[in-house]
């Protein structure tokens, strides 16, 4: 498999670009949330027991893994970087069904975020909601108007907070409620629908491998695609599986709690490590924000440039931003974390299964086994064998 190449971007690009940080990327968007406090993981794995929970979550994994490393090859095989033109190229005039699916979605997630912000701020330090809430938009305002570089940057520093905070928290769980956790996974619980569970997750999270597809001009080859891409799934999942072990101390009754990281936290006594934690998870909400948004506006720009010539203005980026943002915090004061959860994600998930998975994983797939699309460096050997004869 061969593939284009972002002009003037892949062959400087650093070895953590070329591999680490797509995986860095979708795991800002996919944690958002429900990740990050842990209300998604009570919502799609709890419910089929510890066991079950941890083999539906490995299934998503393995399923992030395969469609990133499919959807960056082809991202890059057809030189696609946002993802309205990655879409008209794979699915013609069908790109517009994924385009009004894809904004139903950041819809739905920044009101989320909005509301899991609104939370946070009201639970460590006694804010009204809409407070938490505004200071997130206004943070998200702000990384998206400076481009991919302050949002790559986001990505970067917010990933080392965050699996640096998870392991601590794995490590003050284990000593503090290890024997919990163990004795629940000892006892039978019922694991049905574990790969429905695993699945549905897998179907609406992996969205996030084509919002993130302008870290993809940074790899050098089809194998650092295929390679970057497998390494996604493992690097958005882990501080998932810790949270998720963690949680089963107190299992099944957490599943009911609207900040599940919020309950174990009190739990652990710890006023210092709970505000870290809280502060680790508006951070997270923060780059999941920022790359849902800037895949619009990297959208926006692409269009802009095709058809006048120009590239989209920070002050641009910032009244879109701007725009959604103010309208889905409208969404998050009106409705509570749980309820938009369980109403709208699931949802998504079978309209991005249709629009995207399984396009993806038949037609995306057969053009790359099948070599349609040549590299650049194929086309200037061609033009330059041409030219010889």
């Amino acid at each position: 498999m061969s593939g284009a190449v972002a002009p003037g971007s892949a062959t400087e690009s650093s070895w953590f670009q070329r591999f680490l940080l797509p995986g860095f990327a979708f795991k800002a968007v996919v944690i958002g949330g429900g990740y990050a406090t842990g209300r998604e993981l009570a919502e799609f794995f709890l419910p089929s027991g510890p066991w079950g929970g941890l083999a539906a979550m490995l299934l998503a994994m393995l399923l992030w893994s395969i469609i990133c490393a499919v959807t960056f090859a082809l991202a890059r095989a057809m030189g696609t970087f946002d993802y309205r033109s990655f879409f008209e190229k794979l699915l013609g005039r069908g790109w517009i069904l994924f385009e009004i699916a894809y904004v139903l979605f950041v819809t739905l997630i920044l009101a989320v975020f909005g509301a899991a912000a609104g939370e946070i701020g009201s639970a460590v330090f006694g804010w009204p909601s809409i407070a938490g809430t505004l200071c997130l938009a206004a943070l998200i305002a702000l990384f998206v108007t400076f481009g991919n570089s302050s949002v790559e940057g986001l990505f970067k520093y917010v990933s080392f907070l965050l699996y640096g905070v998870y392991a601590l928290f794995m490590v003050l769980a284990l000593s503090s409620f290890g024997d919990l956790i163990a004795a629940r996974f000892a006892i039978p619980a019922p694991t049905d629908g574990w790969a429905l569970g695993g699945l549905t997750y897998a179907s609406y999270n992996v969205v996030g491998a084509v919002v993130i597809l302008p870290v993809v001009r940074h790899m050098a080859s089809q194998r650092d695609a295929v390679i970057s891409g497998l390494i996604a799934g493992p690097l958005a999942m882990a501080p998932a599986i810790l949270f998720f072990i963690a949680m089963i101390a107190f299992y099944p009754g957490i599943i009911n709690e609207t900040l599940p990281s919020d309950f174990m936290l009190q739990r652990l006594e710890m006023p210092l490590f709970h505000l870290l934690f809280q502060l680790m998870i508006f951070a997270a909400l923060l780059e999941s924000g920022a790359g849902s948004v800037h895949a619009i506006n990297e959208r926006i720009d692409t269009a802009l440039k095709a058809r006048r010539g120009r590239a989209l203005s920070n002050r641009a980026r910032a009244a879109i931003a701007g725009g959604l943002l103010i309208g889905c915090m409208f969404i998050a004061d009106r409705f509570g974390l749980v309820a938009l959860i369980a109403s709208g994600y699931r949802a998504l998930a079978y309209v991005f299964l249709a629009t995207y998975v399984v396009p993806v994983l038949t037609i995306g797939l057969y053009l790359l086994v099948r070599g349609r699309f040549a590299s650049e460096e194929e086309k200037i050997q061609h033009d330059v064998q041409g030219n010889a004869k």
